[in-house]
């Protein structure tokens, strides 16, 4: 099978590209900048808001992958992001004879109202009412997330990390997940995955901050309103049926 991976080259995107070519099938991935992927696959540079390079990508395609990212913080601009590249996809991926569209959603979304999540959830609905076979796959933050909000929200030495209660997953292993809903074919919305324990996000960037070594002070960062209750809560933790998967983030942390 030719598996199309959208934002192969990045966090997640990377290590799904790689779990594909492992399993024996013919991967390509598509991102801006027409970054290579792991050994084995193909790059294709493009742009996924205007559709350039696309159709070159999804030429023989049978199944596309989208891993795609947007950094915003506002909620109309996540919106319109997700919901115009996932139609264009869908549109784009019909008209090639794609087979299975794959999306990667986040858990919790429909319950922590944040900008972002918005627009993850008007990506759910745009590939429902898309006219390819879909697979939506939830996860729960990646082991990785910990790090990338020390380097976004950090002043000084001083890195500020909003406190929220997750059950993070490693990105290896939502990539190796999505390799396997790839062979499963369309299957609408799947069970949600999650790694093995529940953590505080300020737990996990104090054991990083550790790692680094000295020089780094964690400070936790009070969320305010609905969305800091949803996230000090159970807002964005698996739901019953929900797939756990190792290693832990101590665990993980320790191969890094």
């Amino acid at each position: 099978m030719r598996v199309l991976v959208i934002g192969g080259s990045g966090v997640v995107g990377r290590p799904t590209a790689s779990a594909l070519h492992q399993r024996g099938h013919q991967v390509a991935v598509f991102s801006r900048g027409g970054t290579a992927g792991p050994a084995g696959t193909e790059a294709f540079r493009g742009d996924l808001t205007t559709g350039a390079g696309l159709d070159q990508a999804l030429a023989g395609v049978d199944c596309v992958v989208d891993c795609a990212n947007v950094a915003t913080m506002s909620r109309a601009t996540a919106v319109r992001y997700f919901t115009d590249t996932t139609t264009l996809l869908g549109q784009r991926a019909a008209a090639a004879g794609v087979k299975h569209h794959v999306v990667l959603s986040i858990v919790g979304i429909d319950k922590v109202p944040y900008p972002y999540y918005a627009g993850k959830l008007a990506q759910e609905e745009a590939v429902r009412g898309g006219p390819v076979p879909y697979t939506i796959m939830r996860a729960t933050q990646f082991h990785e997330f910990a790090g990338q909000m020390m380097g976004r929200l950090s002043v000084g030495r001083f890195a500020f990390v909003p406190q929220m209660a997750t059950q993070p997953i490693a990105a290896g292993e939502a990539g190796a997940a999505l390799a396997e809903v790839v062979d499963d074919g369309p299957s609408g919305r799947v069970p949600d995955i999650a790694g093995p324990r529940v953590e505080r996000l300020p737990d996990l960037a104090r054991l990083l901050a550790r790692k680094r070594g000295p020089g780094r002070t964690v400070v936790p960062l009070w969320v305010p309103g609905k969305a800091g209750r949803a996230m000090r809560g159970s807002g964005q933790l698996p739901g019953p049926g929900a797939v756990l998967r190792g290693p832990t983030f101590a665990e993980w942390l320790e191969d890094q």
